[in-house]
């Protein structure tokens, strides 16, 4: 027997083709006692039936099983793997429409549920590619084997973020079968953060622009509690550059100094100056920024020789206090500086990755908050801390804030996922969309 219930039209997936099925229908139907027809075929029901579409009662999606199924793709970036496909299959089955947005050889997954461009639509936005495994031998538990052991779920993006993003997505699916609500839920899902992230994220967005698509706020999933469930959300997240030195000098005989020109005491002096002083004490909402070297090398076997090149690489994460652009003016001047006090030549090379942001205390931050709160009794951190996030693109789109489960384990040897986490996660979700929405 298939049990059904009544529903608005307005409930169901426009432009449904599902004939003699009961799940996705937008045709009114006769009804008797205990027979009913849809779409011209009998059915058999209760006692009564109601005229209206109908939906079938779906059970909930399991967020713990469809973590499994994607942390046994192996979509080590920027490989698809089948997460994709795999989420595409469960959200059109919920009536979500649903487009691949690929580009440049990177897949995504737009997903929406109601009308494109309403009023209030809710995103989520995630990714399924993972970093790679590292060392297989140090792993006691096959990295994409999903398996479960003492309450915690092994895998390569078991925390980093296939199980956020199992979470939303069953949350979604749930909330719109059970409460369909008066807007859309959209869902964003790259395959494409824990690389360069220039065709993930960014290519969504792109294409949402185009095509008249928008979410009006929007939650990231990565996870964002260092210890504790629940314990914190970030509202921010600092920026991100990375400076490329190279020094140019001439080279000579190391018991000769004076008549070469070294490029690695160039560096040197360069890279003191930079550290010299911090580049601010912090601000309201932010650490304070830091820099740090990363690589100092000339590539010189030989230890009598004098190189006539060397490379350096600093990687600087700035808060608000500070743009790329004005990093990247105070780095040229220091290298300048140094290049008249040593004769050396020194190049200067910035890639951006992101600049800084805030997205302030308010209406969206709390609701967050106040749900997560209800769900775990903990009262989530407002931070900023932390590396970059997907987030920095999403700010220029619409209001964005993140919170997901705890990341001790992400991108190490044996990354798991306190079972229980994946589930309470999927209830803080929900519970947004429920608050979102009424």
């Amino acid at each position: 027997m298939i049990q059904i219930v009544a529903l608005r039209q307005s409930h169901f997936c426009r432009n449904s083709q599902a004939v003699g099925k009961v799940a996705f229908g937008t045709q009114p139907y006769a009804w008797g006692a205990r027979r009913c027809k849809v779409l011209g075929k009998p059915i058999t029901v209760g006692r009564t039936c109601l005229k209206g579409p109908v939906m079938t009662q779906h059970s909930p999606v399991d967020p713990v099983a469809l973590t499994a199924d994607l942390i046994r793709c192996n979509s080590v970036t920027p490989a698809e793997g089948g997460a994709l496909i795999r989420l595409e299959a469960v959200l059109s089955e919920a009536g979500f429409d649903c487009v691949r947005v690929d580009r440049g050889g990177i897949a995504n997954l737009f997903a929406r549920w109601g009308k494109r461009g309403a009023n209030k639509s809710f995103g989520f936005n995630g990714h399924t590619d993972v970093v790679p495994v590292g060392d297989l031998s140090a792993w006691t538990h096959d990295p994409f084997g999903a398996e479960v052991v003492d309450g915690w779920m092994y895998g390569r993006g078991a925390t980093d973020m296939k199980s956020g993003v199992a979470a939303f997505a069953a949350a979604a699916v749930d909330f719109v079968r059970a409460t369909p609500p008066d807007g859309a839920v959209v869902l964003a899902i790259t395959g494409d953060e824990e690389d360069v992230a220039e065709d993930g994220t960014v290519a969504l967005l792109d294409w949402m622009a185009a095509n008249g698509e928008r979410m009006t706020h929007c939650l990231v999933g990565e996870p964002t509690c260092p210890n504790l469930m629940g314990e914190m959300m970030k509202i921010g997240r600092r920026g991100s550059m990375t400076c490329y030195f190279t020094a140019e000098g001439v080279q000579g005989h190391s018991a000769y100094p004076h008549r070469a020109k070294n490029p690695m005491s160039a560096l040197v002096k360069l890279l003191a100056r930079l550290e010299a002083a911090p580049l601010d004490e912090g601000t309201a909402h932010f650490d304070a920024s830091t820099l740090a070297i990363t690589t100092i090398d000339c590539g010189n076997p030989a230890t009598n020789v004098i190189p006539a090149k060397g490379r350096a690489t600093v990687n600087i994460r700035f808060n608000d206090a500070h743009s790329g652009a004005s990093l990247t003016a105070w780095l040229q001047a220091q290298a300048t500086a140094v290049q008249s006090e040593t004769g050396v030549e020194i190049g200067v090379r910035i890639k951006i990755s992101g600049e800084s942001f805030l997205t302030p205390p308010g209406p969206f931050s709390a609701l967050v908050a106040q749900a997560v709160q209800a769900e775990t009794g903990v009262v989530p951190e407002y931070s900023t801390s932390g590396g970059t996030s997907d987030a920095r693109f999403v700010k220029d789109h619409c209001p964005v804030v993140e919170f997901g489960l705890v990341g001790r384990t992400m991108h190490q040897v044996d990354e798991r996922v306190e079972v229980a986490q994946i589930g309470a996660l999927k209830a803080i979700y929900t519970r947004i969309l429920q608050d979102y929405f009424a």
